[in-house]
């Protein structure tokens, strides 16, 4: 059921928001199932998937999951000079191992996520690349230790399917970044070609694939599946949430007791304005991604719908000026474009 205050964004129609919770749901779902589903040609879905990409609403990535490697995520706030806080936050987002990478109201703390794919890169990081940066006042990371899965991934357009539609569909892919398998896979040359092309584009074809890697589409489809039962390939999409009817975006740190941390989360995660939530190390024990229309919708989140949970003794609220990279994309104006 759609909430009250979920916005009819003028720049979808029923169409495209059926076609992006698809993606959310299967990033690589084929156009004939889903056009199957919906009752509309392959055509029609393929030209419409185009147009999203081409206005810069939606870009899916293949993103690797680092944990099944023995690598763990952070979750950094930067605090800067405030007449230099922009060109940090510009130069962070430029950094492969960054996502997220966003400058705070306050004008003088950045965000990001890092993901480094070996100690060293984490180490060169934390020890020796922010430390020396004469801009930056202080760091302060937080490592994820369980992100916390939602029965629906955002934007949640669940409702605007039939249930039939719905089991046509299928099951939803997992984004949850578990313990993995006991012995991490091993990442070949050729895997890196296939992670560096599905990184720009999620939906490359197994004969794109097949051609950057010099293997037969067979074999590409094979490794890619693999890769993400081992937890460590996921697709992911990101959006031009201004241009989807969303104006105010943020993060919550929250103070909560041990015993209803689990808890706390599992409910959060599951609010329609949350998009991401965890449980990290660090002065807060919980940090949120949030989407709101505008800011009496964050003011009602706060006070209606986190303010009635158990076991929050303290949090914070610090909004977003600017979303400089996402997952995978910068943000310019209120377009996704590719990091080239």
């Amino acid at each position: 059921m759609q909430h009250d205050d979920a916005p009819e964004s003028s720049a979808l129609d029923v169409l495209d928001r059926q076609i992006l919770h698809a993606l959310v749901h299967d990033a690589r779902i084929p156009f004939a199932k889903l056009g199957a589903v919906l009752d509309v040609s392959e055509q029609t879905v393929a030209r419409r998937y185009r147009s999203l990409r081409e206005r810069g609403i939606t870009h899916v990535s293949g993103q690797v999951n680092a944990v099944p490697l023995g690598h763990a995520r952070w979750v950094l706030r930067i605090k800067s000079t405030p007449d230099k806080a922009l060109g940090l936050a510009e130069s962070l987002a430029r950094f492969p191992d960054l996502s997220w990478v966003t400058l705070l109201s306050t004008g003088s703390e950045v965000t990001c996520v890092s993901r480094p794919r070996s100690l060293e890169r984490r180490d060169a990081l934390l020890l020796h690349t922010l430390p020396r940066a004469s801009q930056v006042r202080e760091v302060t990371a937080h490592e994820v230790m369980h992100r916390f899965e939602a029965d629906e991934e955002w934007p949640r357009f669940s409702h605007l399917f039939t249930e039939e539609q719905l089991r046509e569909l299928g099951p939803q892919r997992s984004r949850q970044a578990g313990a993995g398998p006991d012995i991490p896979p091993d990442l070949t040359p050729e895997d890196e070609k296939m992670l560096a092309l599905l990184g720009r584009d999620g939906r490359a074809p197994y004969a794109q694939i097949a051609a950057e890697t010099g293997w037969t589409a067979p074999r590409a489809a094979r490794r890619m599946a693999e890769l993400v039962q081992s937890g460590v390939l996921y697709f992911d999409l990101d959006f031009a949430i201004e241009r989807m009817g969303y104006g105010v975006r943020g993060a919550l740190w929250l103070r909560v007791r041990p015993a209803d941390l689990d808890a706390v989360g599992r409910a959060m995660v599951n609010h329609p304005e949350i998009v991401f939530a965890a449980a990290t190390t660090g002065p807060t024990n919980l940090m949120a991604s949030i989407v709101c229309r505008d800011t009496p919708h964050l003011y009602r989140y706060i006070t209606e719908r986190l303010g009635p949970l158990d076991g929050i003794t303290d949090f914070e609220v610090t909004p977003s000026l600017r979303v400089l990279k996402q997952a995978q994309t910068l943000l310019h104006s209120d377009r996704v474009s590719l990091v080239r």
